[in-house]
């Protein structure tokens, strides 16, 4: 098996050659004269053009390995429904966001959603952060207060932790 990276300009090369190829099918339409015999024949070698480079680009796709699943947390996902699209190739693009718009929904509730998450998460987090940085001044100072004796400890453990 060839190593992705290769897979992955091939498919590139061939969306680029049907980019060209839908250009230059425009470029036929746009100058199409019904009466003229050469701008038919053009256009329909265009289209047939058009369609092998599009049967390329499915063959090149179906040549890549299937995308990483992603099984995981999902509840960072604002998106309730749970199926995913594993025939769609990984694209750097989260699936649940691909889901979401496939949903017929807003991708910028679904990035304002995310952000919110995040900032809950953040919080909660910080507040963990706080909540134990308390604890560990508390114990210590109880533990000097109860324990005279591991009090160089005590201060050890406390610089060494940041307190």
């Amino acid at each position: 098996m060839a190593p992705v990276n290769t897979q992955l300009n091939n498919v590139q090369e061939n969306v680029k050659n049907v980019i060209h190829d839908l250009f230059q099918v425009m470029t036929q339409v746009s100058h199409y004269d019904s009466a003229g015999r050469p701008s038919r024949e053009s256009l329909a070698q265009d289209l047939q053009t058009l369609d092998s480079s599009l049967q390329a680009v499915y063959r090149a796709a179906e040549a890549l390995p299937p995308p990483p699943l992603e099984s995981d947390n999902p509840k960072t996902t604002p998106s309730s429904s749970s199926a995913t699209n594993q025939s769609a190739g990984y694209t750097g693009i989260p699936l649940p966001l691909i889901q979401y718009v496939e949903d017929g929904r807003n991708p910028d509730i679904y990035t304002r959603e995310f952000v919110e998450l995040v900032r809950r998460m953040n919080q909660l987090a910080k507040g963990k952060v706080y909540a134990f940085r308390n604890f560990r001044d508390v114990l210590a100072h109880e533990m000097d207060s109860a324990l005279p004796e591991l009090g160089e400890d005590v201060r050890r453990v406390l610089q060494s932790t940041g307190g």
